[in-house]
């Protein structure tokens, strides 16, 4: 390993630039258009997610959106939001399949 290279450095520099390249994708949330821009990467796991519960993406995002709504009176970025649900999701499903319980 070079100096300042690190693990994570490597796994980054083997992925494909397109999994970091922005996406914006327009849908409807409480009856109002509008226009999210996540990294791709973000978007295949929201895909994945939407798949699972039996949804369309963006069936899923705004039950997500209003779910935030109900319990925390607002959402005040909803692409951090998304992206915070895109890693929870990921380290449960890496907590299943190690079963073992991960800590956000």
């Amino acid at each position: 390993m070079q100096v300042g290279e690190t693990d994570m450095c490597r796994v980054l520099a083997t992925q494909a630039p397109q999994r970091f390249e922005q996406v914006s994708r327009s849908l409807r949330i409480a009856g109002h258009s509008t226009s999210i821009r996540l990294e791709s990467a973000f978007w295949n796991v929201l895909d994945e997610i939407a798949r699972g519960e039996g949804l369309s993406t963006s069936k899923l995002i705004s039950a997500l959106h209003d779910e935030a709504v109900e319990i925390h009176q607002g959402v005040s970025n909803l692409a951090s939001m998304l992206r915070t649900v895109c890693l929870l999701h990921q380290r449960e499903q890496a907590a299943s399949a190690g079963g073992r319980q991960v800590r956000a």
